[in-house]
C-alpha cells in the first residue's frame, strides 16, 4: 500500500509541475484570443 500510495504521489508531483507550462500556453492563448476582440472593437 505504501508504494502504491508513493507511485501516485510521484505521478501527481510530475502532472503538477507540467501544469505549469500548460497554464502559461493558455495564458498565452487567452491574451491573443483578446487582442483580437480588441482589434475587432477598434475597427467598428
Amino acid at each position: 500500500m505504501n508504494k502504491l500510495f508513493i507511485v501516485l504521489a510521484t505521478v501527481a508531483a510530475v502532472l503538477g509541475l507540467q501544469a505549469c507550462n500548460t497554464m502559461e500556453g493558455v495564458g498565452k492563448d487567452i491574451s491573443k484570443a483578446g487582442d483580437k476582440i480588441e482589434d475587432a472593437a477598434k475597427k467598428k
